[in-house]
């Protein structure tokens, strides 16, 4: 479970990576690699990115017992 929970981590770090060029620059580098937003494999990436957003929302109660056990 290790390995996927770190491959969640650095896929939700390229997607935000990727919305802080959008938000600053206007430019989607995912779409920029895989030719536009509406390429099959563009898809695939924010599809991929978005499951692991999902999949990462389980560390919120690991981050919220890991601070209430601190204090």
């Amino acid at each position: 479970m290790k390995t996927l929970d770190s491959i969640a981590l650095g896929l939700l770090i390229v997607g935000g990576l990727n919305w802080l060029l959008v938000g600053l620059f206007n430019f989607d580098l995912v779409a920029a690699i895989f030719g536009g937003q509406t390429s099959i494999l563009s898809k695939i990436v924010y599809i991929v990115v978005g499951i692991c957003a999902l999949y990462s929302l389980k560390f919120f109660p690991l981050i919220t017992n890991s601070a209430t056990h601190r204090n």
